[in-house]
């Protein structure tokens, strides 16, 4: 998936030392969730207009999302938001560049 930075390094240095995913060791730009890539790219590198505000979220399954929140919170993420569906927590937060994520975690079956 794709993740527009204006400043990637310090896009790097969130992903990997904030939110601490997996960096691939041969693409310094490609952080693993799960089963799913984010890719950092600078949209005016390649002359396309950098996105004002993501359409979507990308959430990140953790075990708890109260204690994941708390370790985030004490690295300086603000969050936004919270909200319980019935089937799953989440809450809610953006990266430096305004990319909306979301700590996830299901607890009630499909």
């Amino acid at each position: 998936m794709d993740v527009p930075t204006r400043d990637v390094d310090r896009a790097i240095a969130f992903y990997r030392d904030v939110l601490e995913l997996p960096q691939n060791p041969q693409e310094p730009t490609e952080f693993e969730a799960g089963n799913v890539t984010l890719a950092l790219w600078k949209p005016e590198d390649q002359g396309v207009e950098f996105p004002t505000r993501a359409a979507h979220g990308i959430a990140l399954r953790v075990e708890d999302v109260a204690a994941a929140r708390a370790e985030l919170e004490a690295k300086g993420v603000e969050f936004v938001g919270e909200r319980d569906s019935g089937v799953c927590n989440m809450a809610f937060f953006t990266d430096p560049d305004g990319n909306s994520l979301i700590l996830h975690r299901r607890y009630a079956p499909a």
